[in-house]
């Protein structure tokens, strides 16, 4: 008797995150080495904006260690249970960050890529010094100065770097995104630019829809969402 052919398993959400976080990785390689530069030297953030425990959950167990969230208040409901039970988590911040969550940002955060004013950084500073806690923290360059968006002037970012390493605040690089519908490869080549004059050696820079272009450009750390999530659900 001749048995029915044996169906493939429908992939499920988690399977599908888990494939597109193995298509970013490959990718991310691909592009550093055609660069000429080490995969290791690119470091993956997978942005999980929107998404809740379930979404970053598969991503973790995938081996993913660093992540990054917008909000403060979204990521204090998310990840203190994921940090502890998945030990080696790095995250980062990189939305922006208003001066009276500076003392949650500190607690909880690894990487704080969104400091953009001398008062912001003083807060940071201070926190810091009271928490006995110092996560790494990045300058956010508004490279096509628009006005709606977050970010200092690429003309001012050279007197905010000296301003953050007066107070002690451990600066390690800069972070952009550059505005919709303009070719990004000048915003990072500025970027890049802006950092080997204050000796920086992080940059932070490149997103779903170019971060190949930024890596060619030299960023060391690439903030990937949709690519691996997916979109996020449209609030009602």
């Amino acid at each position: 008797m001749n048995q029915p052919p044996l169906s493939k398993p429908e992939s499920t959400a988690a399977d599908d995150i888990v494939r597109r976080l193995a298509a970013v990785r490959a990718r991310i390689a691909a592009v550093a080495k055609a660069a000429g530069r080490a995969p290791g030297d690119v470091a993956l953030v997978a942005v999980g904006k929107g998404h809740g425990a379930e979404a970053v959950t598969p991503a973790l167990k995938a081996g993913q260690r660093l992540f990054g969230e917008n909000r403060v208040q979204e990521a204090m409901a998310k990840w203190p249970e994921l940090k502890a039970a998945w030990p080696g988590v790095e995250l980062h911040l990189i939305g922006p960050l208003q001066g009276n969550k500076a003392r949650e940002a500190v607690a909880l955060f690894d990487v704080i890529e969104t400091v953009d004013r001398a008062k912001l950084a003083e807060a940071l500073a201070a926190e810091m010094t009271r928490q006995g806690r110092r996560p790494a923290c990045l300058v956010q360059v508004n490279t096509g100065e628009e006005p709606q968006k977050a970010g200092v002037a690429p003309l001012e970012v050279d007197a905010l770097v000296a301003s953050c390493r007066a107070l002690d605040l451990p600066v390690r690089g800069l972070m952009c995104i550059p505005p919709l519908g303009e070719p990004p490869a000048p915003h990072f080549a500025l970027l890049a630019q802006i950092a080997r004059r204050n000796d920086l050696e992080w940059l932070s820079m490149g997103m779903s829809g170019d971060f190949e272009a930024a890596i060619r450009l030299g960023a060391t750390h690439v903030r990937v969402g949709t690519a691996i999530f997916g979109e996020r659900a449209k609030k009602q």
